[in-house]
């Protein structure tokens, strides 16, 4: 399998050589050559197949040559040695926990894939590797579980100050060793800037073997597929496949989803769910891509006013708009509509709903309302625990803490706090 850049003036490069890269020479993303198509017979008997074997049969064309498929098959299994049930939350509509992980985060499974990656690609090299990470919540903290101890890594993960969640925050600023944080004073559009201006700066990369953990590295992106074949096979109608609503920020996850559809799984339409930063909102009605700063919100994840993954989007549906508009949709919800929702929802379900999973639920059930007779599933994407002002206040109790989040609260945090300045940020890596 080859890669080319988005931007078609790098050349193509296997998926070690993208996966070490991270961000191709012209600023470009990687995208596969050929999207390849799923055996049928996964799709008809997938019921008979363990989430190990699905996730290898669904990576290994992707990985092609670069791992040998004994690695290639430890690496998966552990990266998916987790539950990631399918819950039904109503009649018409169920929640994909993706949040039962080591950082409680559907995160984990692309860090913790690339993480095994990356050091298997290492291995025997005498230059030490430099990853580089934007975060806006959740990233940071699966990024630091997946590289923790690493040999050969080094990991500077940076997240806006006062932005992120306090479990989020315990999560990316507490391990140590190799895992360093910067406090950013600024968005996560200017971490993310940053990250990319360090990328293009030959005198820096002359210097340091740097790459990207964040979803603009192929290693992090592709392996989110894994657990939209997992809903499908807990989907009880297989014969009516789902909508299927993603929360959505810098778009890698949802870009994941309907790789996996373009390469064969059933899924019947997909929603963008956004909060009040909605670029791709308001793409889908005007044609245009307009890039905005980023507000803050309660989902924190997906405060994001310019989405790197979307190009891949485009790219799979070759940049025609009627093609994209035929199998996306894409809603924007506001912080009151995420409060109330996650109120109602757990007074009529029982069920308690993240902010992020509000976002992603509401804009199903407005979808639903449209399209009677459909049914469907949102992803959860994080623990409710990871943001308990907004949650608690909306139903009115306190969220049984996991053990693993009470013992890491406790932990003190490490972190260096920055100006949103690319000169400040250079000088700390070279240092």
């Amino acid at each position: 399998m080859k890669y080319y850049s988005t931007n078609k003036i790098a050349g193509s490069v296997d998926f070690k050589e993208a996966t070490i890269r991270g961000q191709a020479p012209d600023k470009g993303l990687y995208f596969p050559e050929i999207i390849p198509f799923v055996d049928k017979d996964l799709i008809s008997n997938i019921d008979s197949y363990t989430n190990e074997e699905i996730a290898f049969r669904i990576i290994a064309p992707y990985v092609g040559n670069g791992i040998p498929e004994d690695r290639l098959w430890e690496i998966v299994k552990e990266t998916v040695n987790f539950e990631i049930p399918l819950v039904k939350v109503n009649d018409t509509i169920s929640s994909l926990e993706l949040f039962h992980g080591p950082t409680l985060a559907f995160k984990d499974v692309g860090a913790r894939f690339m993480s095994r990656c990356l050091g298997y690609f290492v291995q025997g090299d005498s230059r030490k590797v430099t990853v580089l990470v934007a975060t806006s919540g959740d990233t940071g903290g699966a990024v630091a579980n997946g590289f923790y101890n690493v040999e050969g890594v080094e990991v500077v993960i940076l997240y806006p100050s006062g932005k992120v969640s306090p479990v989020q925050e315990k999560q990316l600023t507490t391990p140590g060793k190799n895992i360093h944080a910067l406090e950013v004073q600024g968005t996560f559009d200017d971490c993310q800037q940053m990250v990319k201006q360090a990328f293009a700066d030959k005198e820096l990369t002359d210097k340091l073997f740097l790459t990207s953990a964040n979803s603009i590295n192929v290693a992090r992106w592709l392996p989110q597929q894994f657990y939209y074949f997992y809903a499908f096979k807990q989907w009880e109608q297989k014969n009516n496949p789902p909508v299927i609503s993603v929360p959505s920020g810098n778009f890698g996850n949802i870009c994941a989803g309907i790789l996996a559809m373009q390469s064969g799984l059933p899924v019947k339409h997909f929603i963008a769910a956004c909060n009040v930063n909605d670029i791709v909102s308001e793409y889908l009605q005007t044609q245009e891509l307009q890039p905005k700063e980023a507000v803050a919100t309660l989902s924190n994840a997906m405060d994001v006013g310019n989405p790197s993954n979307f190009v891949r989007i485009l790219e799979i549906f070759k940049h025609q708009f009627p093609l994209l508009k035929n199998k996306l949709s894409a809603y924007t919800i506001t912080d009151a509509e995420t409060v109330s929702t996650i109120r109602e929802v757990y007074e009529k379900y029982n069920y308690i709903l993240d902010p992020h999973g509000a976002v992603g639920f509401l804009s199903l059930h407005r979808y639903l309302f449209d399209h009677p007779g459909q049914t469907g599933l949102f992803l959860e994407t994080a623990h409710p625990v990871k943001f308990p002002e907004a949650v608690e206040s909306s139903i009115g109790k306190r969220i049984e803490m996991p053990v693993a989040v009470r013992s890491l609260m406790d932990k003190e945090k490490q972190s260096e706090l920055i100006k949103a300045d690319y000169q400040q940020f250079k000088d700390y890596l070279l240092k």
